[in-house]
């Protein structure tokens, strides 16, 4: 595979924006040594990169992409709104036509408010539930990689270069499915709490009745229940896993396939919390979200364009369909290659990722570098195997006949006891590790 472009390219991301990318899980650190290419388009399910290479696209815009790049009827709604002005000095219609249209679809919050990414939102709803609560405490699920940039998250992984240790005290942690553990933490801080932040759902199921059982702690002990629906939204259901499994959260935050790559985020909730971010409540006021571009039209228009998609398409099942397929295939190469013990599907058929592990079954970044390499030179660029509603039958069967080919690889270097001779080089490496 001919990658002198993306190599060249990447090396000039390096000497202009640090780390060669915008986003950290899209280094080039992520991919083995030589072999990441840098994109020139995608169409669909598919992307070329700058040297001319196409390659079957997963975890398409870190999971943002759900209904594929460049959706017509998404890209038309969007291109409507550029043509009548994106940004004015006071609110456009479309932020109330595009706010009625969000809490129709989640009927589980009052009120809501836009902003452009994750973190706006997120950093959002804790500012808000300390406030609301006047505690100052943030208790996040340990067993989930991310939630903000900012500094209250950020300083209990191991990049915390920068942040004040007293900033970090402020975050625990408490595990996820394990109510008792969760009750335990909550009376050791008793009253210091602000509020319990956590994804419904990742990449395994809630235990029978663990999101109800939250619910019932956080109001026990009067701290505020946060879902981050970051991933989770429209991949579970159009109104994420609260519409999912009927358990309502006081605040939840929204991003990601809610503009299928264009830049919009929510946070929503209950109306007593939110109107403290407002100006027509009588309690302190919260400066909650004032961003400059959080109602860019086109962007709101590219949100409702993706829920009428979602509706009336049924995209949440064509995801489910795909990735229910692809998962079927990968473990039956697997299997067949003799190492269904080493290279796992994991999580919702909609958010599948995959492990790979060693000889002695534990994770191993040196076989992930192995399978990675085997992915991208047989054309399918997969750090996951997020599904994209665009990918067709013959995609995710090109993708399996890819699978299989690495696996076999996989099988060579698990009877060799060293992956090294099929690596091309150094590893992939962790995001959050504290030195380069």
């Amino acid at each position: 595979m001919d990658l002198a472009r993306s190599r060249a390219a990447a090396e000039r991301l390096h000497q202009l924006v640090p780390g060669g990318a915008h986003t950290y899980a899209k280094g080039d650190d992520q991919y083995p040594a030589g072999l990441a290419p840098v994109i020139s388009h995608g169409r669909g399910a598919h992307v070329w990169d700058v040297d001319g290479n196409r390659y079957v696209e997963y975890g398409s815009g870190l999971r943002s992409v759900s209904l594929g790049h460049a959706h017509p009827r998404v890209v038309a709604a969007a291109r409507r709104e550029l043509e009548r002005g994106s940004n004015f000095v006071r609110p456009g219609i479309l932020e109330l036509e595009a706010a009625e249209r969000f809490l129709a679809a989640v009927r589980t919050a009052e009120m809501v408010k836009f902003a452009k990414n994750g973190s706006d939102v997120t950093t959002a709803a804790v500012r808000l539930a300390r406030a609301a609560t006047g505690r100052p405490l943030v208790a996040i699920c340990r067993d989930q990689p991310f939630f903000s940039t900012d500094d209250w998250f950020i300083g209990t992984t191991a990049m915390n270069a920068g942040i004040p240790e007293e900033t970090t005290n402020l975050t625990v942690s408490f595990p996820y499915g394990d109510l008792a553990a969760t009750e335990e933490l909550l009376r050791a801080h008793d009253g210091r709490v602000a509020c319990l932040m956590l994804e419904a759902a990742g990449q395994r199921e809630p235990p029978p009745g663990y999101l109800a059982g939250l619910r019932e702690l956080a109001d026990r002990h009067g701290c505020v229940l946060v879902f981050d629906e970051m991933i989770t939204g429209f991949r579970w259901s159009e109104a994420g896993a609260q519409g999912l499994y009927g358990v309502v959260p006081d605040l939840s935050t929204f991003g990601k396939a809610l503009g299928n790559g264009f830049a919009v985020s929510a946070l929503a909730g209950r109306r007593e919390l939110m109107e403290q971010g407002g100006s027509r409540d009588a309690r302190d006021r919260v400066f909650l979200l004032s961003t400059t571009h959080g109602a860019e039209t086109h962007a709101l228009a590219a949100a409702m364009a993706v829920f009428d998609t979602y509706v009336e398409e049924g995209v949440t099942a064509r995801l489910h369909e795909l990735g229910e397929r692809l998962a079927a295939g990968v473990r039956e190469v697997a299997a067949g290659m003799g190492v269904g013990d080493h290279v796992l599907v994991r999580g919702r058929a909609s958010n599948l990722v995959f492990a790979t592990l060693d000889e002695r079954l534990r994770p191993s970044q040196e076989y992930r570098t192995l399978f990675l390499r085997q992915l991208v030179t047989g054309g399918v660029l997969g750090p996951s195997f997020v599904v994209s509603s665009a990918l067709t039958e013959d995609d995710i069967d090109h993708t399996i006949d890819v699978v299989g080919q690495a696996c076999a690889v996989y099988r060579k270097a698990l009877d060799a006891g060293d992956p090294s001779a099929w690596m091309g080089g150094r590893s992939v490496r962790p995001v959050f590790r504290r030195r380069n």
